[in-house]
């Protein structure tokens, strides 16, 4: 089963929110108690409130995989009352149903409704559901639906079962998608378009889906390190505190952050993954503490915020007449240090940047 995305914060422990009745929804997962709609419920708020999946496994027995399919299969319960699915449909599925109802997470609201309907007056499993829900879902993106076939859901079904039979080879499998497709075909036009396949042997051949184009990261330094960026020279104190604490999740370093803020990668570059609190600043080379020899060009200042205690071997970030500017010191100075300075970037150098428009001339 796959997972859906979440909220990177429901991975990470923190204290649960002290208005809600914790120990109440564990004991009624620990029991299972109720139905699996209030699971689902139940395991949402209790990751909202600050336990993890982990944490809630170990307390209830819902390994995090159940703890996804309930909560998600709840989200679309709910979503079916809403849409004024019949009372009598919504009893049998409360009951069971979860793993059904899960794989409508994918089709809207209407879809939903009616895939629904489907699924209980034919009876079918999650797998048939699967296959029902990858139906209804192709069928929405077509602007003219395929010949012969309605945008009833029994049709839906019914096309993927023409279209897989079609090209076939093994007269068994045929035979066995064909009676299928009329299983489920609601419209007439739709049976009589299988029933052609009972007397054309005519194979369509398939076509293959590209490779996905996937890509390993190999080494750290291909792994950016995301920093956020104060502003440009001059700056304010009050520009520097507004800079968000970020914090980096998962094995391809998700950044959350709260507040507003612009953001510039960098090369994952030993100064930069040592970084505690790194933060950017653009400004000039010819406005450097030491001006840089050449042609004047922006530069990316790196800051670590979390580097405050002086040293004599560095530059350090400090505040002078309400304005932000990069100072050495040959002694422990009296003022605060804001950061310490780890890094400046140029930009990539173009050999000739009058040529960069003519590509025919680079490449001649």
């Amino acid at each position: 089963m796959n997972q859906i995305p979440q909220d990177p914060s429901a991975s990470i422990s923190s204290t649960p929110d002290p208005a809600i009745d914790t120990a109440k929804l564990v004991q009624l997962l620990r029991r299972k108690e109720r139905n699996w709609v209030e699971w689902g419920e139940a395991c949402a708020t209790l990751q909202k409130s600050g336990y993890n999946p982990q944490q809630i496994f170990e307390e209830t027995g819902f390994e995090p995989i159940q703890q996804n399919q309930v909560i998600v299969a709840s989200q679309v319960f709910t979503s079916l009352v809403k849409g004024n699915l019949s009372e009598e449909i919504q009893a049998r599925f409360q009951q069971r149903g979860s793993d059904i109802l899960y794989e409508f997470r994918i089709l809207n609201q209407a879809q939903r409704v009616i895939a629904t309907e489907f699924t209980d007056q034919h009876k079918l499993d999650a797998d048939e559901a699967k296959e029902l829900a990858k139906a209804i879902k192709e069928f929405s993106r077509f602007s003219i639906l395929p010949q012969g076939f309605s945008n009833h859901p029994g049709d839906a079904l019914a096309y993927q079962s023409w279209k897989s039979a079609g090209q076939q080879h093994d007269l068994q499998q045929r035979s066995r998608l064909i009676a299928k497709g009329l299983r489920y075909a609601n419209s007439q036009s739709a049976r009589q378009k299988i029933e052609q396949l009972l007397t054309d042997f005519s194979v369509t051949a398939k076509k293959s889906a590209p490779r996905l184009p996937v890509y390993r990261l190999e080494t750290e330094e291909d792994l950016p390190r995301l920093i956020p960026v104060a502003g440009e020279f001059p700056l304010t104190l009050s520009d520097l505190n507004l800079v968000p604490l970020i914090e980096e999740l998962g094995a391809f370093l998700i950044v959350k952050s709260s507040g507003n803020a612009a953001w510039v990668a960098v090369p994952g570059w030993q100064v930069i993954r040592n970084a505690e609190d790194p933060v950017a600043i653009l400004g000039n080379s010819a406005n450097l503490p030491n001006p840089l020899p050449g042609r004047t060009e922006p530069v990316l200042i790196i800051i670590d915020r979390s580097q405050r205690e002086w040293d004599i071997d560095s530059y350090f970030l400090v505040e002078e007449s309400d304005n932000l500017e990069l100072q050495w010191f040959d002694e422990t100075p009296s003022i605060h240090l804001l950061g310490k300075l780890i890094l400046i970037m140029r930009p990539k150098k173009v050999l000739d940047e009058d040529q960069i428009h003519d590509v025919w001339q680079i490449d001649e």
